[in-house]
């Protein structure tokens, strides 16, 4: 049966799917670096295109050679600047929003110790400063000394 034939009934192949979904392999960019990523990617693409365009203008002898090679200079500087705002608001959305960590790191496990004996030095403040409210205030005057 060739792959035109139509099967007969519960003969043959199931259909296929036209799509399939697969999991991804990493989570999906955060909403703020996706924009800025975006923006870049056009901005260094243009820069690209400009700078070709100063290229074949300064082969060509053309009068709009020194103003573009001006202009794509600017732009490159600004497309420098576009990809450093990726990276930049990357690590902003990582710093704000927490980056899963190993349980056994040893950073954590530092910052667990120092937080229970902070924990500690103000259960003993406070016991301490109650202490000292239920005791009595009597002080010694001069006649009784």
């Amino acid at each position: 049966m060739s792959r035109g034939d139509s099967p007969s009934a519960g003969e043959g192949p199931a259909p296929r799917q036209l799509w399939v979904e697969e999991p991804a392999a990493r989570r999906p960019m955060a909403d703020p670096v996706r924009k800025a990523a975006v923006r870049a990617v056009l901005i260094v693409s243009l820069t690209l295109i400009q700078a070709m365009v100063a290229f074949l203008c300064t082969l060509t002898g053309s009068w709009l050679a020194f103003p573009m090679v001006l202009s794509s200079v600017a732009s490159t500087v600004v497309a420098t600047w576009a990809v450093l705002d990726v990276w930049v608001t990357r690590q902003v959305w990582r710093q704000r929003h927490g980056v899963v960590s190993e349980p056994s790191s040893s950073a954590r496990r530092l910052r667990r110790e120092h937080r229970r004996a902070r924990r500690a030095a103000r259960a003993t403040a406070r016991r301490d400063a109650r202490i000292r409210r239920r005791e009595p205030r009597t002080q010694l005057s001069e006649a009784e000394v």
